[in-house]
């Protein structure tokens, strides 16, 4: 395709604790040009722009809109107000990345995703997971051939997780597959394709202050009798706690441990190791930058060149109603105790 001039101008809503730590670094990091932002929080958007130099602090969501310079739209705010918001940004003729869930149903969500094509403007989903260094790692051996057939993978986390640092997120209907696990899911399908069926069951703990599950198991079994066991728990309150990774091929198997959670949001480095069939020792894999904050530049990245070049953005908008489809299909599962076909065709 040929390259369009266009020259990105990022306006952020929202200037939380994942903005300041995590967007705002990477695409400074980056090199984006960040022109504009927003937050309910006057103060917290003053000290956001001053602390990365932003230009412009704007008092209202329609002045962000109304300014000529802005051409993408990064909404970091709750999905109960991301759906009205991104309607006004695409009205406006502005190129949007979302937040994880787009929306809470596959209605609206869909809806959303048909409203941007008609309005001609790209949607993107910030599942920045895939450019985590342990996911690429694993994308570039798997796609070289150096596992031999990949037959097993597994996805094991428990830690400790302070869910009340996002009052929106206790009272949630839904939690961990939905707001975390979802990365875990849409990483499973951008590695290993669409799965053929998932079973899933999800729980609580006792006397937990949030809604809903903050515990789930689920397995994913993905064309050539790959199998992906994924488990999840976030009360571990002891001081031994993990995210660890494993991939086991007919000819090399990966392992690693994800940092993404040390010290959370700052998160640590990943350690990643590799052993061919017939070696005794493991190799280390390096595995430069984390998911926190160097991972974020990939989906605003993905989005700019999508629109110079007229192409779709990796975690584009039809690309993630799979991903949510595949959420959805894991509370079905938990919910009626019984493997659910994956919903391969949105």
């Amino acid at each position: 395709m040929n390259k369009t001039a266009f020259d990105a101008c990022i306006g952020i809503v929202g200037a939380g604790a994942i903005v300041a730590s995590s967007h705002l670094p990477a695409y400074r990091a980056a090199g984006f040009r960040v022109g504009a932002i927003f937050d309910a929080d006057p103060e917290r958007a003053r000290q956001a722009a001053a602390q990365f130099s932003i230009p412009r602090v704007c008092a209202t969501f329609e002045e962000l809109l109304a300014a000529p310079e802005i051409n993408i739209i990064d909404i970091a705010v709750p999905p109960d107000f991301q759906p009205a918001m991104a309607r006004a940004a695409m009205q406006a003729g502005k190129h949007l990345l979302c937040q994880k869930p787009l929306a809470w149903t596959m209605d609206e969500a869909r809806a959303l995703v048909e409203e941007s094509e008609r309005a001609g403007v790209k949607l993107a989903v910030n599942q920045q997971m895939r450019w985590d260094p342990i996911i690429q790692a694993t994308h570039r051996l798997v796609r070289e051939g150096a596992l031999g057939r990949v037959m097993n993978v597994s996805l094991d986390e428990s830690v400790l997780t302070d869910w009340f640092q996002w009052t929106w997120i206790p009272p949630a209907p839904q939690l961990d597959l939905m707001l975390h696990s979802i990365h875990n899911i849409d990483s499973l399908r951008y590695l290993f394709g669409e799965p053929d069926w998932v079973f899933a069951a999800t729980g609580k703990y006792p006397e937990q202050r949030e809604r809903a599950e903050t515990r789930s198991i689920t397995v994913f079994s993905f064309p050539g009798d790959i199998l992906a066991h994924m488990s999840v728990a976030h009360k571990n309150w002891s001081d031994d706690q993990l995210c660890e990774w494993r991939v086991e091929g007919t000819e090399g198997i990966i392992r690693g441990r994800f940092g993404h959670l040390d010290d959370y949001p700052h998160g640590g480095p990943d350690r990643m190791e590799f052993v061919r069939r017939g070696e005794k020792s493991w190799t280390t894999i390096e595995t430069p930058g984390r998911w926190f904050p160097d991972a974020f530049r990939g989906p605003m990245g993905s989005l700019i060149e999508a629109i110079r070049t007229g192409g779709a953005a990796e975690t584009n908008g039809r690309d993630n109603l799979r991903t949510l489809a595949l959420v959805h299909a894991c509370y079905r599962s938990a919910e009626e105790r019984r493997a659910i076909m994956s919903p391969s065709r949105i």
